[in-house]
């Protein structure tokens, strides 16, 4: 069965004024679909094409991993955004970051500063890592999983991502992701799994 490109788990609109529907047309409407599209016309006829995204992400390299990385990639992104987001995280994650960073300010602060220095395309992520939260990031279609590590947030830096509605400010974007559009729910049930 070929891989499908997942509905965004909100209204095209939801993420107005911060991520416009037009930029959601482009990012998950064309670039999403592309990697999926890609993926299904490489591996068609092939073992990958039973397998799940997650096996096909481990087993490969190349185009096959690079297309299906970022259809696994671009689904938990939408995950880690919703209307009415941001703010501070509670409960057990509070207490992960402030055990792990400091602080949320120290967390904010290294976030910041990993999706800010990831030059050109790619990602910063929020990760469980041998029993730690650590920030990380990872260049074009790299993922905490190829790394042993479990992804618990993760944000786009790649300008297709934002470039509609922040031009270059890559900064203004990030900063805004944090206060506007984080799903803190969504990083707390992958904390929980993961622990």
């Amino acid at each position: 069965m070929p891989f499908s490109l997942p509905d965004l788990p909100f209204e095209k609109t939801a993420l107005e004024p911060f991520i416009s529907a037009e930029t959601l047309d482009f990012h998950h409407g064309k670039h999403h679909a592309t990697y999926v599209n890609n993926l299904n016309g490489l591996v068609a006829g092939k073992p990958e094409a039973s397998m799940t995204l997650e096996q096909v992400i481990m087993s490969s390299d190349g185009a096959v991993f690079n297309n299906a990385a970022q259809v696994w990639n671009h689904t938990f992104y939408w995950h880690c955004v919703k209307k009415d987001g941001g703010g501070l995280p509670t409960g057990a994650l509070a207490e992960a970051i402030d055990r792990d960073f400091g602080s949320f300010d120290a967390f904010v602060k290294e976030f910041t500063a990993a999706a800010l220095g990831q030059f050109g395309s790619g990602w910063a992520w929020l990760v469980f890592d041998n029993g730690k939260l650590k920030v990380t990031k990872t260049a074009n279609a790299d993922l905490p999983m190829k790394h042993g590590q479990v992804a618990l947030l993760t944000i786009d830096v790649w300008e297709h991502a934002y470039y509609v509605d922040y031009r270059n400010a890559r900064g203004k974007y990030i900063e805004t992701f944090l206060a506007k559009l984080v799903n803190w729910d969504f990083v707390a049930a992958n904390l929980a799994k993961a622990v």
